[in-house]
């Protein structure tokens, strides 16, 4: 038998009856799912240090479970000494399994280590409902050994859903795990 994911197991079970229950949709294909989760991370140091880069793509990889790319700045800027092709940060973009196996992770291990965690910020949706959430510091994933760590960076995890609003998108996301703040 073929191993599926906790979560992705979970919304065929209960997440796609809550919210046809809620929104009311008549057919199961009109129910929001989540299409990939994009983990980003910029290194503006990087413009003196070439190996910052390689250090952020180094820790993407183990944080997503995929290799993670090198992203390169698209255009000359003279004030902050960047040339057009630098590569200036990492990106990693999971889909299937792997994007399901990444969101157990962040809602069941690193999200609570943060400190004074009181849950994530609602105000990050974008009106097409996709969601993004910021992380200060990449050493609440257990993946990342502190004592190898060159310094404490933040990073972007956004959530790209097929929902057309934002209210169905924070509901999916809700069912899904993900602990928003209660107004």
């Amino acid at each position: 038998m073929a191993y599926t994911p906790r979560l992705k197991q979970e919304y065929k079970d209960k997440v796609v009856t809550a919210l046809t229950e809620e929104f009311g949709y008549k057919n199961v294909m009109q129910v929001p799912k989540l299409k990939k989760i994009v983990i980003s991370k910029g290194v503006g140091a990087a413009v003196a240090d070439k190996k910052l880069v390689d250090h952020a793509v180094d820790e993407l990889t183990k944080i997503s479970g995929q290799k993670a790319v090198a992203t390169l700045s698209k255009k000359d800027i003279a004030t902050f000494k960047l040339r057009k092709g630098m590569p200036i940060g990492a990106r990693v973009t999971l889909r299937g399994e792997q994007m399901y196996e990444f969101l157990d992770r962040l809602v069941t291990s690193a999200l609570p280590r943060v400190r004074d965690f009181n849950g994530i910020k609602a105000t990050g949706f974008d009106g097409r409902g996709n969601y993004t959430l910021g992380i200060t510091e990449q050493i609440i994933f257990p993946e990342i050994d502190i004592d190898k760590v060159n310094s404490i960076s933040g990073m972007d995890i956004s959530f790209v859903t097929s929902a057309d609003t934002d209210k169905e998108a924070k509901s999916l996301l809700t069912e899904l795990g993900l602990p928003f703040q209660k107004n």
